[in-house]
């Protein structure tokens, strides 16, 4: 149902915005403490050339892929430092993983985070996986200006009151079957561009 169809007060609201607009930080001291987790993932997009150059650990600042993994840790630890209406929580863990993938020319970045509290851990993934991307891009802007960061997003959470939720998987691209090949239609003989003419009998 449309929610222009429902009665005013059952429609949803921002959580962060009172019924005045104004900014506030959600009570969440009603809801009970529950184990939580959330994952995101992002991308940073890079030439082969600056790919290889970190893997070798020949970037100009050292070892890449280690300093981005700990910035992220650090970050998720400080999301309610950065974000103005973010609940401050006691993480219970975090883990930051980047993996080269030659194929996409890009570094795969996988931030995980988990609490139990009375709210859930979606900000603190999400904070891990782009400061590890920021650190990233960082680090190897010295030898490549133009490096892309991308697709920075929630891929799954579970806990709380809403329960599990999991990106829907995106459809691969399907390629339309090829049907069969044109027969060639072949015209009037041609020697240098010029029709020739056709034979008379006995001519």
């Amino acid at each position: 149902m449309d929610d222009r169809s429902q009665p005013r007060m059952e429609r949803r609201r921002l959580t962060h915005v009172d019924r005045r607009g104004r900014p506030r930080m959600v009570d969440v001291s009603g809801k009970v403490p529950t184990a939580r987790r959330a994952v995101a993932e992002g991308e940073v997009a890079c030439s082969q050339e600056t790919l290889t150059l970190v893997i070798d650990g020949g970037g100009p600042k050292g070892d890449v892929l280690t300093v981005a993994e700990l910035a992220g840790v650090m970050a998720a630890k400080r999301t309610s430092e950065l974000i103005p209406l973010c609940h401050p929580l006691p993480l219970t863990d975090v883990v930051v993983r980047i993996t080269p993938d030659r194929g996409a020319s890009a570094f795969r970045i996988h931030a995980e985070a988990a609490t139990t509290a009375p709210t859930g851990v979606e900000m603190e993934a999400l904070t891990a996986a782009s400061v590890a991307a920021l650190t990233l891009y960082d680090m190897v802007k010295g030898v490549e200006r133009g490096v892309e960061i991308r697709s920075i997003r929630l891929v799954s959470k579970s806990g709380g009151a809403s329960g599990e939720w999991h990106r829907p998987t995106e459809p691969a691209e399907t390629v339309a079957p090829r049907g069969p090949k044109p027969r060639a239609v072949r015209g009037p003989a041609r020697t240098g561009g010029i029709r020739r003419p056709a034979k008379r009998p006995g001519g």
